[in-house]
């Protein structure tokens, strides 16, 4: 046959010789190269959408921003300012103008948004008047209004997010507030112009109302919640007990968060809600016998009694079932804003490397929170990816990651200015993330600071598509060297 124009195919199904002409070979070779064509460019569509997520647009209103301002000035001196809030982005970016025309005209700003117009307010203060607004006090002696200075600029946010707040801190320091500190600190968010914050005050509140629903008693929840100045590792599912919440704590808890996520809406920060790992109180097993129970690893040597939550196989129904429960319940106690923290595996290997198990949990997780909120995205820490780097190859980071639809993830790259992980896992596979930069931990509370690699890092992140930036501390009134 190679001796002629006809071309012979074996057809293994049947065992018999086919007899094709060259010309529908090249046909079906330029239909094959097609269709490969068509499916790079949509691949890259998708990817490309990935990396222009944005914030579910929480604008703000005007009226919120002005009292920010008088909160700081008073009511006098914050009548020398004009706030407008346009709700409009440019080339899909916050932005700010801030703009005084003469000696007696006060200073007007302009923005997208109430962070914007904030930050604009705080760059002016700074800029133009030499003030100063920081956590352990503030210098804001104004000049006559006669003097202040007469400008008209603008300034384009470069990250789609600023993001701000560390699952820990709300133990280390959150935990004790008031709600004085916590609007003093939101105040302080929008000025900065943090867009995408951490909520996490009251979860134990809503997973008390999920686990008496499941049937578990009182008792039985008592001995699973820590106590207020561990609750960070409890919500990871890295301890259990040591520590009892009252009825009056829980309260008091969801009576402040109401107030701190009206407050971040109304200045345009949107709320980042928690949501279900995986993790439960032992005594599940009473209620649910046949459920597929693992438990999680041993965190820091702690005793039994204190170790090992259970955790739910992804692949059990009953994970389903109380993830929805609780975005539920979390919906009809305080509303959703779209955006949900997940870390399933902070500081602890998974029970196995199975990649299906691994990318069992992605797509339950996911499922878990779309299920009930079609338009979820899941925010999760980086940080598993450096602690247990021995355990987490690329095989088995890829088939987390990428278990949940391409956008509707967003990686926190924690200690990107140090070891940035975006670079070891293909720009996490395509998922959008965030440059962070891990301000204090583990006893690091020195005045210090890798200044040139902060900087060089967050241009670095952007070429890389990142879309955002992340400052994130474990305790607050620590090294004041930020905001390059």
């Amino acid at each position: 046959p190679c001796q002629t124009n006809i071309q012979a195919k074996y057809t293994e199904d049947k065992n018999i010789y086919s007899i094709v002409e060259p010309t529908d070979l090249r046909l079906f070779e330029i239909f094959m190269l097609l269709l490969v064509i068509i499916c790079l460019v949509w691949r890259c569509f998708i990817v490309a959408s990935a990396w222009n997520l944005k914030p579910y647009k929480l604008v703000g209103n005007e009226h919120d921003v002005q009292r920010l301002i008088v909160r700081l000035l008073g009511e006098q001196e914050a009548s020398r300012f004009q706030i407008k809030i346009t709700g409009d982005l440019k080339e899909n970016r916050d932005w700010f103008s801030v703009s005084r025309k003469s000696e007696s005209e006060p200073v007007t700003i302009e923005g997208s948004s109430g962070t914007a117009v904030s930050y604009g307010f705080n760059h002016y203060l700074k800029h133009a008047l030499n003030c100063q607004v920081s956590w352990d006090g503030d210098q804001l002696e104004l000049p006559p209004f006669e003097n202040m200075p007469v400008v008209e600029y603008g300034f384009s946010v470069p990250d789609s997010f600023r993001y701000y707040m560390n699952v820990c801190t709300f133990s280390y320091s959150y935990v004790w507030w008031d709600w004085a500190r916590w609007e003093r600190e939101i105040d302080w968010m929008a000025l900065n112009g943090f867009n995408l914050v951490l909520a996490f005050t009251g979860t134990e509140a809503v997973w008390k109302e999920v686990y008496l629903e499941l049937g578990l008693t009182q008792d039985e929840i008592d001995d699973h919640f820590s106590g207020p100045a561990f609750l960070a590792w409890n919500r990871m599912g890295n301890m259990r007990g040591y520590g009892k919440l009252s009825d009056a704590w829980h309260k008091s808890q969801v009576d402040l968060q109401r107030k701190i996520l009206q407050r971040m809406r109304s200045l345009g920060i949107t709320p980042v809600l928690p949501a279900f790992a995986g993790h439960l109180p032992r005594a599940i097993t009473r209620i649910f016998p046949k459920a597929s129970i693992t438990y999680a690893r041993r965190w820091n040597n702690l005793p039994d009694k204190y170790c090992c939550p259970a955790l739910l196989l992804p692949s059990d129904p009953l994970f389903q079932k109380i993830g929805s429960m609780f975005i539920e319940k979390l919906k009809e106690m305080f509303g959703t804003d779209h955006m949900y923290n997940c870390d399933p595996f902070n500081e602890m290997e998974p029970n196995t490397g199975d990649l299906n198990v691994l990318r069992g949990y992605g797509k339950s997780i996911y499922s878990s929170m779309s299920t009930v909120d079609p338009k979820a995205v899941w925010i999760i820490q980086g940080w598993f990816l450096v602690n247990e780097k021995d355990f987490w190859t690329k095989e088995r980071a890829r088939a987390l990651i990428t278990a949940v639809p391409l956008g509707q993830m967003l990686v926190l790259d924690l200690q990107s200015e140090l070891r940035p992980q975006y670079k070891k896992f293909d720009n996490f596979f395509g998922q959008p993330f965030i440059w962070c930069m891990l301000h204090n931990f583990g006893r690091t509370l020195g005045l210090q600071g890798a200044l040139g690699q902060v900087k060089q890092g967050i241009l670095e992140g952007r070429k890389q598509n990142g879309n955002g930036w992340y400052w994130n501390n474990d305790g607050r009134h620590r090294n004041k060297l930020r905001r390059l």
